[in-house]
């Protein structure tokens, strides 16, 4: 009731609103002016006035009517969260927003939507369906959201620290000569960056603005020249600004960029990203007389090719949260099973508090990379799940615990998945798992030519699950950032088509899973490097050092490459965390890295031990 309630009085002053606006409809992106991925409170404008909190999504309010479009990832937690009296949903992929427009709108219809959270691909393909119906999109000069949430949070003022130059591997002034001899090579005067991480890399600072994502909210010019102008409350700065690498750039407000952006644009070539920019950014260079060329940001390409320095810290800090993670799924094994038939079983919240305890233990550690998915029974099933009090499940052997965690560490970041089966898994079960964890070691072990795309490798990891008539609704992997975003573009492996080769130095992820609605979820995921193997050719090494339970596998029908490669992974495992996880650990260490062949020996003896 409370729900129905709050969503219908936010709804009821947002259409007031539209109505004195003169709008029949209001566009509410999942987005700030940055399109981040984690938005700072104040910008969660989405989850305000629908209730759905998932990383990625869209609204459409209408006078009479509202849909939540979200793709396969929250097709069951949305419907958990939004009141589906107020809301129809739709998938984001399959059924897309300006499909819907194309195809509902009426004539006449003005559509309005914030110019500084519309990237210039959602802009086009917005008024260009509304267009088709004889309706029109309007760029708003004001954000709704100021005039209807009364307790709205301000805007965030988090500190700013620099990067050293030795964790970092290349000096600002090197990267930003480097970024700008790719400008001029394209013909530009001129570079607008609103993305936030690459601001973070170019300039070698980290900030503070949202929890888990140390990145400052800023925005920034870098003209052929190589000057710099940064956009950013100089209160998140301080006074004493000798740590930082800014003393040639000049620095300015965030509430003059989009005039300034004018000013520089006048009889200039400017180049702003094609994938990110808000449209705000393009009318601003066009009114000011510049010529908006629309490609991708080279800032973006040399970030992902990670340093020396930043590939060491990556295997370093991995190292440090492998034996945080393996202490605390050892942790879970045992108090989940001493527990479950108690009053006070293992709960996903107290799962969650756990693993951050653990991590806190570790060398250079500084928050999560992102809120743990805490993960048991049917909660598994929603690949971004977040436990709360009300969904709270207990931890025991009747279905598998997923957790998908990382750590931010000073010198990288981290992102992993592990499933624990710690009772007898059904058939069901065990036939997915087997799919996954061998969907898992085939894209694990490819080798492939440089500046192979993700999307030629992305079906590595299905064709187990294919085989058995499964599949997954999500993509296979992301890019990590260097103690930047958990989710780094442009590198990722998803049926969706992918155009950035992969090269050695990109960091990402690995990660197929299977999901039963209501039931279960299951999903393995290593953070790797890509590496050179040979002339003309890549392989992935991994960088997570933590056993992968294998209580739920049948290992029956594991190929002996299959078996040799889980071997050689839990023998690198065990030697890596051997005498850094903690004494009570040691011996769940050594049973999860037991080889197949003493796994089978000790199974037909008997003398294998239940949940490890």
């Amino acid at each position: 009731m409370q729900k129905t309630t709050e969503t219908g009085s936010r709804l009821a002053r947002l259409r007031d609103w539209m109505v004195e606006a003169g709008l029949d409809g209001l566009i509410v992106p999942r987005a700030d002016a940055h399109q981040s991925e984690v938005t700072a409170p104040r910008d969660d404008c989405l989850a305000y006035v629908t209730g759905f909190t998932g990383s990625a999504g869209i609204a459409l309010i209408l006078r009479d009517r509202a849909i939540v479009f979200v793709d396969g990832r929250y097709q069951v937690q949305v419907r958990q969260q939004v009141d589906l009296d107020a809301y129809a949903i739709r998938h984001l992929r399959d059924e897309p927003i300006d499909q819907w427009l194309k195809e509902k709108a009426q004539p006449g219809w003005v559509v309005g939507i914030d110019p500084m959270k519309s990237t210039l691909g959602l802009h086009d393909a917005l008024s260009s369906a509304l267009a088709e119906r004889d309706a029109s999109l309007r760029l708003l000069e004001q954000d709704p959201f100021d005039a209807v949430w009364s307790d709205r949070p301000t805007v965030p003022l988090g500190t700013i620290r620099a990067m050293p130059v030795e964790m970092a591997g290349e000096a600002s002034a090197s990267k930003r000569q480097r970024i700008a001899g790719r400008l001029r090579a394209a013909g530009a005067d001129l570079m607008v960056e609103t993305l936030p991480d690459n601001i973070a890399w170019l300039l070698n600072v980290r900030g503070s603005d949202v929890a888990m994502n140390p990145v400052p909210h800023s925005f920034l010019t870098l003209d052929a020249g190589g000057g710099v102008e940064w956009f950013v409350d100089s209160r998140k700065l301080g006074n004493d600004l000798a740590a930082y690498e800014i003393a040639d750039v000049t620095v300015g407000s965030p509430e003059r960029f989009l005039d300034r952006i004018a000013e520089l644009s006048a009889g200039r070539t400017v180049l702003i990203d094609k994938d990110f920019a808000p449209q705000a950014l393009r009318s601003r260079v066009e009114a000011g007389g510049g010529e908006a060329v629309m490609r991708a940001n080279p800032t973006t390409i040399a970030k992902a090719a990670k340093t020396d320095a930043e590939l060491a810290g990556f295997r370093a800090c991995h190292i440090e949260d492998g034996a945080a993670l393996t202490d605390f799924l050892a942790w879970v094994a045992n108090e989940a099973l001493a527990r479950q038939h108690t009053q006070n079983p293992l709960t996903e919240l107290e799962a969650e508090a756990g693993l951050l305890a653990f991590r806190s233990e570790r060398q250079g550690f500084l928050e999560a990379s992102f809120r743990s998915i805490s993960a048991s029974a049917g909660n598994a099933a929603m690949c971004h799940y977040a436990a709360s009090a009300a969904t709270n499940a207990v931890i025991d052997g009747r279905t598998p615990y997923l957790i998908d965690s990382g750590g931010q560490y000073r010198n990288g970041t981290t992102d992993a998945t592990r499933t624990l089966m710690l009772g007898k898994p059904t058939d069901e079960m065990r036939l997915a798992y087997t799919a996954v964890l061998k969907g898992f070691l085939s894209l694990l072990s490819a080798r492939f030519p440089d500046g192979t795309q993700g999307h030629q490798l992305d079906a590595f990891a299905r064709r187990a699950l294919w085989d058995v008539g499964l599949d997954y609704d999500h993509g296979t992997g992301h890019g990590v950032g260097h103690n930047l975003l958990i989710h780094e573009y442009p590198h990722r492996f998803d049926s969706r088509p992918n155009l950035y080769g992969l090269e050695p130095g990109n960091v990402v992820t690995i990660e197929p899973g299977y999901y039963r609605e209501g039931v279960f979820g299951m999903r393995v995921e290593n953070q790797v490097e890509v590496v050179a193997d040979g002339p003309g050719f890549c392989r992935f090494s991994s960088l997570t050092v933590v056993p992968i339970d294998l209580a739920m596998a049948d290992l029956e029908e594991f190929s002996p490459a299959e078996i040799r490669q889980l071997d050689a992974y839990h023998a690198w495992v065990r030697s890596t965390l051997a005498g850094l996880v903690r004494p009570g650990t040691v011996r769940f260490l050594i049973e999860q890295t037991r080889s197949i062949a003493e796994r089978a020996q000790r199974l037909h003896k008997g003398t294998a031990e239940p949940g490890i």
